[in-house]
């Protein structure tokens, strides 16, 4: 079986560490952004043949265009990542109902999109694996109030990137956990 990955948001943070790591144990792979330019700066920093694609993924013709361009030039999509992600953080009454509409649309609706496109290949299959992130220290969450966060995270220190993608690439590679959630916080739900 070819080992084809999606990765929406590959382009920066957590997804682009995913990629970075599913690169080195020779995976092919779809960087998927927003931003054309920046996914295939992504893709071309990994070396090999990888490809970069742009999609909103909160359209779903976008996705399914995607999907279909995907596997014309890749092959069959086996393995999903969605780490594509927007983040409108404020106070619930000062948000804008479209901000809050823009970050359900791509964050909920966009993940569900994207599995629902993926699954009808898996299932032709009968194999596959979609794995859907969270978040930790990114560009995305560096408006957080870090300092009183770190205070309560038993490692102390925000997760990297790097740390969520061992738990990505680890998940993406067992064939027999399914339906999971592998919970990547330095501790922080045992302080809850």
């Amino acid at each position: 079986m070819d080992k084809v990955c999606a990765i929406f948001g590959g382009s920066r943070g957590i997804g682009r560490a995913v990629a970075q790591l599913m690169a080195q144990k020779g995976y092919r792979l779809a960087i998927i952004a927003r931003n054309l330019e920046l996914a295939k700066a992504a893709a071309g920093d990994l070396g090999g043949d990888h490809l970069a694609f742009s999609c909103d993924v909160a359209k779903e013709c976008d996705v399914q265009n995607t999907f279909e361009k995907m596997e014309k030039n890749l092959g069959r999509v086996n393995f999903l990542v969605n780490a594509a992600g927007i983040n409108r953080d404020s106070l619930l009454v000062r948000t804008k109902t479209e901000d809050m509409v823009s970050q359900l649309h791509t964050n909920l609706l966009g993940s569900m999109l994207t599995c629902k496109a993926a699954l009808k290949t898996m299932i032709q299959q009968q194999r596959g694996s979609i794995v859907n992130v969270g978040f930790v220290h990114t560009d995305m969450t560096k408006d957080l109030k870090e300092e009183h966060l770190k205070k309560i995270i038993p490692l102390g220190r925000f997760g990297e990137p790097i740390d969520v993608a061992h738990a990505v690439v680890f998940l993406l590679e067992s064939p027999y956990v399914t339906g999971h959630v592998l919970v990547v916080d330095g501790g922080l739900q045992l302080m809850i």
